[in-house]
């Protein structure tokens, strides 16, 4: 907090608090002051003067006491609250009380409960870890934590987003190159190719040569023609067309499109290009349980392995 605020932004936040309660202590004594008018014969006017509707008087009476003692009440709760917590600017608080000291204080907590569970984990093999009914469970609690919101629940993904229970992978499929795509995170860019490519028309018959890579419907003239085009993606595709892991280069003969089938999606991307980001996590995610979701990952798209009963 103390670097948040600049000690004239703190004072200022500690002077417009101390003002506002002791405000609401100069209304509360305004508000109970009764003047009493007096008519013409001598007798109180137990009436503020206003009517409405002809006969409606407004009478006035005083504040009740338990609601003026509710009101002090509550602003003696407000000074003994702002000097136990956070209340003016940068000042601490006399418990030195914070949301942020409170959460690292339970990640502390947390890490030490799990830290002999981990030890444990630490030294499988990641065969091992998959095998293991526990260490899938903490790595499917760390998946749908981390991982789900762009890859889904089921680790399906959707339009953009990589499926991990299949066996395509950009970037590597091992348990290792897993946990170095959790770790470093990726950022796999294609940079707009038509310029390159010629005219739009060409562009469409280039579409169509990618897309009979992997023996989906396409108009085999258009792709006949769009063949000499294909020189432009060779470099990272290959020359076959069956991608390159190192670059996160997707393979083109198969029948995995991240981001939509059809001439129009793979026009687009032709056209403008793509930029897919996956953030790093080593700051996030302990090296212990990293190796735990690597495996977690790996093992979604290894049917063959299977927990012990």
């Amino acid at each position: 907090m103390s670097d948040f605020f600049s000690p004239a932004w703190s004072l200022a936040v500690g002077a417009f608090t101390l003002i506002g309660l002791l405000a609401c202590l100069a209304l509360l004594f305004f508000a109970a002051r009764r003047t009493v008018v007096l008519r013409p014969d001598g007798t109180p006017d137990e009436t503020t003067g206003h009517v409405w509707d002809g006969d409606l008087q407004e009478l006035n009476n005083p504040l009740p006491r338990w609601w003026m003692w509710m009101f002090v009440l509550t602003v003696l709760f407000s000074f003994a609250y702002i000097w136990l917590y956070l209340g003016f600017g940068s000042y601490e608080g006399k418990l030195r009380w914070s949301s942020v000291g409170e959460y690292e204080e339970e990640r502390t907590q947390a890490a030490a409960t799990a830290a002999p569970l981990f030890a444990r984990l630490a030294a499988l093999s990641p065969q091992q870890l998959a095998a293991d009914r526990q260490a899938m469970g903490v790595g499917e609690r760390l998946f749908v934590n981390h991982c789900a919101t762009c890859h889904g629940s089921d680790a399906r993904g959707s339009k953009g987003f990589p499926n991990l229970t299949d066996d395509d992978w950009l970037w590597g499929g091992t348990p290792e190159k897993i946990a170095e795509t959790i770790i470093a995170g990726r950022n796999g860019v294609m940079p707009p190719l038509a310029a390159a490519v010629g005219t739009a028309e060409e562009v469409r018959q280039l579409a169509h040569h990618v897309l009979s890579l992997s023996g989906g419907p396409h108009d085999a003239v258009a792709a006949q023609l769009g063949r000499g085009k294909f020189g432009v993606c060779v470099a990272c595709h290959g020359a076959g067309g069956k991608g390159n892991q190192a670059l996160g280069a997707p393979n083109l003969t198969d029948k995995t499109w991240l981001h939509g089938w059809g001439e129009q999606a793979v026009v687009a991307t032709i056209t403008q290009g793509r930029n897919n980001m996956m953030p790093a996590h080593a700051g996030r995610l302990s090296p212990e349980q990293i190796q735990v979701l690597a495996a977690y990952v790996w093992q979604l798209s290894q049917p063959v392995v299977k927990a012990p009963p």
